[in-house]
């Protein structure tokens, strides 16, 4: 009986509370930070004691492997990836910046499904807007929402080749927010046609992805009061509704200062707004027994959902990460 959240670990082995942890509360599947990240040969260690644990070979191994500044799998022992504005710079025509995110997807998929990483949350769909703040910044592919929509697309293609899944993120629009919401919670007050327009587009694109994560964001045109994560209004009239995405929701970190109120019920509300699973990263195990707490089985649509999801990784395309890093890298060298 797999219960509706994702938690995060301490460090790079499982101690023998979150063992423990892991087999009594049953979460969906864990995720791995740099905290939890030494070598190859420790990250595939890890993952297997905590499928393990779980008792499920499937079960989901996620991480924030984006490139530039977020990337958790990092030099001597990986690749280092450059941001997602890379792209767009770095070829002359649209063909040649969707092919060149498709082959870094391609390869990091390779590097992921190496160490028994499954789920990687990547692409990043949001649009900058003037006036907001850096923590997208070059995460994003562009500032143009149909180019976001293009290149996010190739990107989670090349995963997808690769037998991983993507999360689209932060659905539906972190790109104009004036504050980092891992530190405060941004208040956005555009109007609903702006936000259809612009934020909503690169997602309505990608709207067949399996997996999306939600914005710890206030819209005012949509719902005054509570985050994204946490508005019923959002999640059906927006996400479900305008986007017209129905695949496997999941929070953004729970942990984050956007959000108020003990973590349980953090849970409970981002649950009973119509998120299908629950994210706690950063490995507290109060908190995350918390959450566990407020997180219900995993039943119903979120399990169709996140079943479906799964099915995604059964086919892997043919090839060579060899030659494909090859071209990676001399595309990027003519930019240099």
């Amino acid at each position: 009986m797999t219960n509706a959240f994702i938690c995060g670990l301490a460090g790079v082995a499982l101690t023998d509370d979150e063992q423990a942890f892991l087999r009594r509360t049953q979460p969906w599947g864990v995720i791995l930070f740099r905290r939890n990240i030494e070598s190859p040969a420790q990250v595939r260690a890890l993952a297997d004691s905590v499928r393990e644990a779980l008792g499920d070979a499937r079960a989901p191994i996620l991480v924030d492997q984006e490139g530039g500044r977020v990337q958790r799998l990092a030099p001597p022992h990986w690749r280092g990836y450059p941001s997602a504005a890379t792209f767009e710079r770095a070829a002359s025509d649209t063909k040649g910046v969707e092919r060149l995110a498709w082959l870094g997807a391609r390869l990091i998929a390779s590097d992921l499904r190496d160490v028994g990483i499954t789920i990687d949350c990547l692409p990043v769909l949001d649009a900058p807007q003037p006036g907001a703040h850096d923590i997208i910044g070059d995460r994003a592919y562009s500032r143009d929402p149909a180019s976001v929509a293009r290149i996010g697309r190739a990107a989670a293609r090349g995963l997808l080749d690769g037998g991983v899944l993507p999360v689209m993120k932060h659905i539906p629009g972190h790109g104009r927010a004036r504050a980092d919401s891992h530190m405060e919670l941004p208040v956005v007050e555009a109007s609903r046609a702006e936000l259809e327009r612009v934020d909503f587009a690169p997602f309505i694109a990608n709207a067949d992805l399996p997996i999306a994560m939600t914005a710890h964001v206030v819209y005012t045109a949509l719902d005054p009061a509570a985050p994204g994560t946490l508005s019923k209004t959002v999640i059906g009239e927006a996400i479900r509704g305008a986007i017209g995405f129905d695949g496997l929701l999941l929070t953004d970190d729970l942990s984050m200062k956007a959000l108020q109120g003990d973590f349980r019920q953090r849970a409970e509300a981002a649950i009973a707004a119509g998120c299908d699973i629950v994210l706690h990263c950063n490995g507290d195990l109060d908190e995350a027994q918390a959450v566990a707490e407020g997180a219900p089985v995993l039943a119903g649509r979120a399990l169709a959902r996140a079943e479906a999801a799964l099915e995604a990784l059964a086919h892997i395309e043919d090839f060579n990460p060899v030659d494909g890093a090859r071209e990676f890298d001399a595309a990027l060298a003519m930019t240099a």
